[in-house]
């Protein structure tokens, strides 16, 4: 896989060598167990795969070697470049400027902007509408398109069942900047609407057998289809891709449920089953799949808490959150500050979207166990900030160099 030119400081000495020694040691990724960082006092068991994935070293290079070659001239971005308040921050130090937020609310207008300006688009993507916007502007941006290549992958899945008179079914967060490209994408090949989660989905599906009036899903999925939908008819031939960063079984769960739905109303043989609903295979993006199944490994280890660090606006970093919730109490943090000291923590809770302040979050019995993961636009200098923190509140911890040293024979 390309290598990354990504900014030194955010890189880790300690997790790169984990990193280049678990990838020695299992070059074809089968083994999704945790590695167990020892200090003696207190256990730290990082999940095999974590940090930053293939698509956001490619935004951050593209980023940074834009600012790099082209002093002096204006730079935005169209919004976040990723989901991680360090990486935006220093984009914004070095005069880049935003021109939407994360939710698409306009910061700075497009008519101010001129051909001779420069705008990245982010990770997730953007609209055709946006693209037009720039191009009618004289602003050409094919050559800082950081878009993932994983993104692009839904969308050319969402044209292919498009083209075979498809309705494109999507399951992602609505106001997310990766759904909203998505959405615009597939929309413009076919009829499309967005479910946020099962119990939305279900709710579709009365409207496909028959049991809700066709009239009531024109309120209840508002601002969540495609402009022109037919209720009556476009929900006949359905197929399911989602925003790349959602939980695997979910996807799963949704595309399954409507495929049994469609089965039923139309008594489809398994030979017949494409006539009614497409043969997507799972649009999820590699880094999404092993961070999940590294999570999912990492919880059969018996601990005393689990930390997340990453943005708390990050998508694929509060799916991990929610895995690690089912079977450990958690922390959500974005970075080793909030781990005030020894007794208190201010970590973020997904659902309420808040912080939350937790005393005596370390217990007293030694060793104190922790499970460890990130998100996958996390830098890995954060997370080896949050590992020197937590050692360096027990006396006898061993030194992060004497850890590191385990895994420098690679």
């Amino acid at each position: 896989m390309k290598q990354f030119d990504v900014p030194v400081f955010y890189r880790s000495p300690l997790i790169s060598n984990i990193k280049r020694y678990r990838k020695s040691k299992d070059k074809l990724k089968k083994d999704f167990s945790p590695t167990l960082l020892d200090f003696g006092p207190v256990q730290i068991y990082l999940a095999r795969h974590f940090g930053f994935c293939y698509g956001v070293e490619n935004a951050i290079e593209i980023a940074f070697k834009t600012i790099e070659d082209n002093p002096g001239k204006r730079i935005y971005l169209l919004s976040e470049m990723i989901h991680n308040p360090q990486v935006n921050e220093d984009l914004l130090s070095r005069g880049v400027q935003f021109l939407q937020d994360t939710h698409g609310k306009q910061i700075i207008a497009f008519e101010d902007l001129t051909k001779e300006d420069i705008v990245l688009i982010p990770a997730f993507g953007t609209t055709l509408e946006i693209e037009k916007k720039l191009n009618n502007i004289g602003i050409h941006t094919e050559k800082y398109n950081t878009t993932c290549p994983f993104v692009e992958k839904v969308w050319n899945r969402s044209e292919v069942i498009a083209k075979k008179d498809y309705t494109i079914i999507i399951h992602g967060k609505p106001i997310h900047e990766e759904t909203r490209a998505t959405f615009s994408h597939a929309a413009s090949n076919a009829p499309a609407v967005v479910v946020k989660d099962m119990e939305q989905t279900i709710e579709l599906a009365k409207y496909i057998t028959g049991e809700k009036p066709a009239a009531g899903f024109y309120t209840e999925f508002k601002g969540q289809y495609s402009d022109g939908f037919d209720i009556e008819k476009d929900l006949d031939r359905i197929g399911v891709v989602n925003q790349t960063t959602m939980l695997a079984s979910d996807t799963q769960a949704i595309a399954d449920y409507l495929k049994q739905v469609m089965i039923e109303k139309y008594a489809l043989t398994r030979e017949r089953l494409a006539e009614r609903f497409a043969d997507t295979r799972d649009t999820l993006c590699y880094a999404t799949n092993d961070n999940q199944t590294s999570v999912m490994e990492m919880l059969q280890t018996p601990a005393d808490f689990a930390i997340v660090v990453g943005g708390y606006n990050s998508s694929n970093t509060s799916h991990l959150v929610e895995l690690c919730e089912e079977r450990s109490p958690t922390y959500f943090i974005c970075n080793a500050e909030k781990i005030l000291d020894s007794q208190n923590i201010l970590h973020y809770n997904v659902h309420t979207r808040q912080e939350l302040l937790t005393t005596a979050f370390l217990p007293r019995h030694s060793p104190v166990k922790v499970l460890m993961t990130s998100g996958a636009s996390c830098p890995d200098a954060l997370v080896e900030q949050v590992i020197e923190k937590l050692a360096g509140f027990f006396s006898k911890s061993k030194p992060v160099g004497e850890i590191m040293e385990a895994f420098m024979d690679a």
